[in-house]
């Protein structure tokens, strides 16, 4: 299914309409600020990301009428395919390419996967397009991880710095899930597993690396084939090794459910902890909310339920505006359209040059909601946050947030 669309909030347009796409490009119009967002549109991740995009759209919505003559468009584009049946790097880098080429587009939000940042990145950045991801938390995009070989992230800087999060990199999330599984759960005892994807990869990297410092005891660290049905097998001989948890470096989309059914399947009752790329309810569908007992996820950011003042009042705007509660990182797609708007007001016009330079210049900003934050000098927020939730009742529920500033 082809989900790519126009959802436009621009004077003579009803805000969120869909518009046919065509070729996409079309004449340079000198009063339209376009974004593109390119997130995974099929498949399981798509709950999660349709608040993304529902997130985006509200800052644009906001934004209307603001800036003289200039107005927003949003173009929602999906870098997923069924056949990969999640996020497909060709895909991605075609959707960068397509930005670049469309003289109308001042800004690309997204991706959602690490992965996937690594197929856009060096395209947008040949093209001096902004790029403001509200998801992707792999370390190696901004800043350097020992015993990488791939060159990264200066390969991602011919140009300049084009990239930037608004959300935390996995330096603080691998991190204090381990200070939390030693402290909090007790365990001396864990076995590692990731999905061999960047994002899945590096962060249980990040857990295994800070486990061993602490001086306590890694059974194993194994890359899981995602294209298994199933992990009876591997779960029975983690089982027999008697960990006193289990950590899983990977997604929703590479078989986190099916590690959680598996793992109660064989009797390996011990904690489970996952990252934020399982923070979404289609992992508590795919691994049935019966099946989650001493499951805890962790997430770089705010839960919906721990926001206050501005925070708060975006969940109001956003259930007020789409009848519905946002998924975690709603409100990420709300900041970094936040970000974006707020540095096209400063530079007043519709130039992607100034516009890139404005929005990796932001500092101490307060306009969105998550509070006062900055952009470093490697694009990376100053905000850390991470919450740990425990999954109870079919539900995130918060046991522990950390901030660091």
């Amino acid at each position: 299914m082809d989900r790519r669309r126009f959802l436009a909030a621009a004077t003579g347009l009803a805000a969120g309409s869909v518009v046919g796409c065509g070729g996409c490009g079309g004449k340079d119009d000198p009063n339209l600020i376009r974004v593109v967002s390119s997130l995974p549109r099929t498949g399981s991740a798509q709950g999660q990301t349709d608040t993304i995009v529902n997130g985006i759209q509200l800052a644009l919505d906001e934004a209307a009428g603001t800036v003289g003559e200039l107005r927003f468009e949003l173009r929602d584009m999906d870098d997923a395919t069924a056949a990969a049946g999640g996020w497909d790097g060709p895909t991605e880098a075609n959707n960068a390419r397509q930005a670049v080429a469309d003289a109308n587009v001042m800004a690309f939000i997204g991706p959602y996967n690490s992965g996937a940042a690594k197929q856009s990145i060096p395209v947008l950045n040949d093209g001096g397009l902004v790029q403001i991801s509200p998801a992707c938390t792999a370390i190696e995009l901004t800043k350097p991880v020992a015993g990488d070989t791939s060159g990264a992230p200066g390969i991602y800087r011919k140009n300049g710095i084009t990239f930037s999060r608004v959300c935390p990199n996995d330096a603080l999330q691998g991190s204090i899930s381990a200070q939390f599984v030693r402290d909090e759960l007790k365990a001396k005892k864990v076995y590692v597993l990731d999905d061999t994807e960047v994002y899945g990869k590096g962060i249980a990297n990040v857990f295994e690396k800070t486990w061993k410092e602490f001086g306590l005891e890694v059974l194993g660290h194994e890359g899981i084939v995602t294209t298994q049905q199933d992990f009876v097998q591997l779960m029975t001989k983690i089982k027999a090794m008697n960990p006193d948890a289990v950590y899983f470096g990977g997604t929703t989309q590479s078989k986190g459910g099916q590690i959680v059914k598996d793992m109660k399947g064989v009797g390996l009752n011990v904690p489970l902890v996952v990252p934020d790329g399982c923070y979404e309810n289609a992992f508590i569908e795919s691994a049935g909310a019966q099946n989650l007992a001493n499951v805890y996820a962790t997430m770089g950011g705010f839960d919906v339920s721990k926001l206050e003042g501005a925070g708060a009042e975006f969940v109001r705007k956003y259930k007020e505006k789409y009848k519905k509660d946002p998924e975690a990182y709603a409100i990420y797609g709300y900041e970094a359209g936040k970000v974006l708007t707020e540095a096209v007001k400063k530079v007043g016009r519709k130039d992607r040059k100034a516009i890139r330079e404005a929005v990796l210049a932001t500092k101490d900003f307060t306009a969105g909601a998550l509070g006062k934050w900055s952009f470093d000098a490697d694009g990376d927020t100053t905000l850390q946050v991470l919450t740990i939730s425990k999954i109870e009742g079919g539900k995130f529920v918060p046991v522990k947030t950390v901030v660091k500033q």
